[in-house]
């Protein structure tokens, strides 16, 4: 059984490496770039610009002539009378129940750019809303980068892992020579084996919880991706301090909206002037003494100014000014918020590059132990206890300083993102 484990073991690392040879490769660029087209929120996008256009297009048919069609019924206690009488000559009184059925065209001449305004206002709505969404799709990257580099620390855990299991096979190898020849008991061979075994099985775990990390990315950038997938580790970056973020951008669109409402404001205040056509059939018609039904037609421009825009004026633009303000103290918040988020990842990249210095001299003293104890176990002066406890120290620096890098990178790309620079 334990020669059928030592010998399975090179193999399964040598599938490993050959199919890691002949597997797909993938960027943290990459993923960004496929998230951004895969995740279902992307379709808003289509969907706020037809949404847009479409009240856009409602509003430029404000320009053409506008049809009212209307009709009257009435009856009135009295009417217009003549107050003389001919002789000889029956003037008609006129009716007391009248009627009216007409239609009407308007043609706006000037609206004191009315339409325009709100087609513009349209269109500052438009850009608020892409660019929210634009927000809400940036925070993608910071998933992306969670499960990324989760998989970087996954590979290069699974990498230790085989190089300890090289170490205590090794060990392994000499102490079961020393049995062969009746120089050590068959229990040292036995603990050499069960930690075998153990690190045997941390690589299965390792590679489940690497298969969990793979298929939530790919669900991400729509992408099924195996275990062959090879994820490039990025270069280390020095991120730059100048905030470029979405958010910035929302509140310069909201900005804007909030100066087209203030134009609109002075154009409800401006007269407007229409031409006009009324036609229709009444009685009774334009004139008056007529008691019967008469069709008829009138012409002209109309003016029309309403005074009454004056008096909600001064407080609409207070309103405005007052959303102007707190668009302000958003923005100063966001900038603030994400300065201090920044200032803690420089704290921590700090902190990883002097965890990093440490951690090669560690690994180069722990290695010297080991490899002194692979010579002491072989000529019996250590037990396999005191050999696996070298082992795993080594293991156990080289372990931190694999956790170091990753964080290192993890934290200089995540600082990539908060600050808006992300690639």
């Amino acid at each position: 059984m334990k020669k059928t484990i030592l010998l399975i073991i090179p193999l399964l690392t040598l599938v490993f490496t050959c199919r890691a040879q002949s597997a797909d490769q993938l960027t943290l660029s990459d993923c960004y770039k496929l998230a951004l087209q895969n995740y279902p929120q992307v379709k808003q996008r289509e969907l706020i610009a037809k949404t847009a256009d479409y009240t856009i297009e409602n509003i430029q048919k404000g320009y053409l002539p506008q049809l009212n069609i209307s009709g009257q019924a009435s009856y009135q206690s009295a009417v217009t009378e003549i107050p003389i009488k001919i002789p000889g000559v029956n003037i008609p009184a006129l009716s007391k129940d009248q009627y009216k059925l007409y239609g009407e065209f308007d043609q706006v001449v000037y609206d004191g750019g009315a339409i325009q305004q709100q087609k513009q206002l349209q269109k500052t709505n438009e850009a608020v809303s892409q660019q929210q969404l634009e927000t809400d799709l940036y925070q993608l990257k910071d998933r992306i980068n969670q499960l990324f580099f989760g998989v970087l620390l996954l590979d290069a855990q699974l990498r230790q892992n085989d190089l300890t299991i090289k170490d205590i096979q090794l060990g392994y190898d000499k102490v079961n020579a020393q049995i062969k020849n009746g120089t050590a008991f068959r229990s040292n061979g036995d603990v050499l084996m069960a930690q075998l075994l153990q690190n045997k099985q941390q690589s299965i775990n390792l590679l489940a919880s690497r298969k969990a990390y793979t298929d939530m990315l790919g669900l991400f950038i729509g992408k099924p991706l195996d275990e062959t997938i090879i994820l490039v580790k990025p270069q280390s970056v020095d991120p730059s301090h100048q905030i470029n973020r979405p958010e910035l951008r929302v509140y310069d669109e909201q900005e804007k909206n909030l100066d087209v409402q203030n134009k609109l404001l002075t154009v409800q205040t401006l007269p407007k002037l229409n031409l006009f056509l009324q036609g229709g059939v009444a009685r009774p018609g334009l004139d008056f003494l007529n008691n019967n039904f008469a069709s008829y037609y009138i012409g002209g421009i109309k003016l029309s100014w309403s005074p009454s825009a004056f008096y909600t004026l001064k407080r609409s633009r207070a309103l405005i000014d007052i959303n102007r303000k707190n668009i302000d103290v958003e923005k100063e918040t966001f900038l603030f918020n994400t300065n201090l988020t920044v200032k803690q990842q420089d704290g921590d990249i700090g902190k990883y590059q002097r965890l990093l210095v440490s951690d090669d001299e560690i690994i180069d003293l722990r290695a010297r132990v080991k490899t002194t104890a692979l010579v002491q176990l072989e000529n019996g002066v250590i037990t396999t206890n005191d050999f696996l406890t070298d082992v795993n120290d080594e293991n156990l620096a080289r372990q931190n300083k694999i956790l170091h890098e990753v964080q290192l990178l993890m934290t200089q790309y995540n600082q990539q993102t908060t600050t808006g620079n992300q690639q």
